[in-house]
């Protein structure tokens, strides 16, 4: 990960090179991370150009210690919905899900599951997931699917870091429930057929 912290540093002094290395490496995360917000493929991706121009422009006041890839994910969460809010440019179908917020699913391409136990399991985790609300949805996506620290959450979300905490313990305790309940509902069904 040093490479991807040399050169956040480059880019930030200057480096056009690195502007475009940079968005190399993140583009991806940042396509799913605005995907989650809008099905809006052409949106999502002007909302990641206008990101990296504007980074761009503002490189020389952004904080240098700060993560890369919360940073990055933090503005285009933020640009997303100024810019929604401000132009309401969005079709209904794509403002809907802004206003109902975060959305998590799972791709259907994740090839490695071939196992008929494995898909169930996916199905289960999905449903499960689905009944969280959506910054509980979102806390465990950044963690899980992101790999971002609770610090980082707290910048991407805007909210303090006990709070990213105390949503991560809520959405796991109600997953454990569900998690349980299906169990036991597997457990009694096996026993009594």
């Amino acid at each position: 990960m040093q490479d991807a912290d040399l050169l956040w540093q480059q880019f930030l002094e200057g480096d056009m090179q690195a502007l475009a290395g940079v968005m190399g490496l993140y583009y991806r995360d940042l396509y799913y991370y605005g995907s989650k917000f809008s099905k809006d493929e052409r949106f999502v991706e002007d909302a990641i150009q206008d990101l990296f121009l504007g980074i761009w422009e503002k490189r020389a006041a952004i904080n240098g210690n700060i993560p890369a890839k919360a940073y990055l994910m933090a503005c285009l969460r933020r640009a997303m919905h100024r810019t929604t809010k401000q132009q309401n440019r969005l079709p209904q179908e794509s403002l809907d899900l802004l206003e109902q917020g975060f959305g998590l699913t799972f791709s259907v391409e994740q090839g490695y599951i071939e196992q008929e136990a494995a898909r169930y399991s996916l199905q289960k985790i999905q449903q499960s997931l689905e009944m969280l609300p959506a910054r509980q949805k979102e806390v465990i996506y950044l963690k899980y699917f992101q790999n971002l620290d609770r610090s980082q959450i707290s910048e991407v979300m805007g909210i303090s870091p006990q709070t990213v905490s105390n949503l991560l313990q809520k959405a796991l305790g109600q997953l454990k429930k569900y998690f349980k309940v299906e169990l036991l509902t597997l457990f009694i069904l096996h026993f009594l057929i």
